[in-house]
């Protein structure tokens, strides 16, 4: 079986071709964990197929490094994208479908790949101006801290992702703090249950908690990321409490492709 390998911003993906409708049933949660595997499989944050769909260019089925289905991948979203550029899958916008609904994507001059993300309106504060929890596609726990470099993330990370009342559904914890001029993020997620270089819906729901903590008022919004495999920025605009035409922008890359 014939994989190829992709990164948006040190997110790893294994992504393969199943237009054909033959692979999805091959792929039980233990096959799916052991590609993903970095010492006893290939490698990666998560596992996709790029299916035919009528309606759409193509629908992208996700799946965490643990084998389960996911919630919606950003970085995902824009490599696979990238994927079907280089299949041949021709087009000056993108629409695909992906397990929270259909999204947008544009290849952008500079290479990089521009993905569109859901609205977003509900937003809560358990510690007001410091930690926020929203919903982007995936369950985001924002934490602002003076410096995400200096977070022991996966420990710090691990406690908030298994605590009350995260225990159950899981949530992705984010540590971010600012410059000033732009935001620096660090990432636990959960599924990969370990810190990931960067989290695509992640960078969007700092985003996002950043331009509501500023206070700032309704208009257009621009916020450049730094995660720790590269920087993205979300565009976005906000209006009465709003948060739309959110666009996700960064890198992805084709790494290589082999036989499994």
């Amino acid at each position: 079986m014939t994989f190829h390998k992709y990164h948006g911003a040190g997110n790893d993906f294994i992504l393969l071709d199943d237009r054909a409708g033959t692979l999805h049933q091959q792929f039980d949660q233990a096959t799916i964990a052991h590609w993903c595997h970095r010492r006893f499989g290939i490698g990666a944050d998560g596992l996709m197929l790029l299916r035919a769909h009528p309606d759409y260019d193509f629908e992208m089925i996700y799946y965490n490094s643990d084998g389960a289905p996911s919630s919606m991948c950003g970085n995902g979203g824009r490599c696979i994208v990238r994927f079907a550029h280089d299949l041949g899958i021709a087009r000056e916008e993108y629409s695909f479908l992906a397990v929270d609904g259909p999204h947008r994507a544009k290849l952008l001059n500079t290479g990089d790949i521009s993905l569109e993300m859901l609205d977003v309106e509900d937003i809560s504060e358990p510690e007001p101006d410091k930690v926020f929890v929203l919903d982007t596609g995936s369950p985001h726990y924002i934490s602002f801290v003076e410096d995400s470099n200096q977070v022991d993330v996966y420990a710090e990370g691990r406690a908030i992702r298994y605590s009350e009342p995260y225990a159950k559904e899981g949530i992705n914890v984010n540590f971010v703090s600012t410059d000033g001029k732009q935001l620096s993020i660090a990432t636990y997620e959960r599924g990969v249950e370990d810190e990931t270089l960067a989290c695509g819906t992640g960078v969007t729901a700092a985003a996002i908690a950043a331009v509501r903590r500023s206070g700032i008022a309704d208009g257009a919004f621009h916020v450049p990321v730094k995660a720790k495999g590269g920087d993205l920025a979300v565009r976005g605009v906000l209006r009465d409490g709003r948060y739309t035409s959110l666009w996700l922008e960064g890198p992805a890359v084709r790494v290589f492709e082999g036989e499994f």
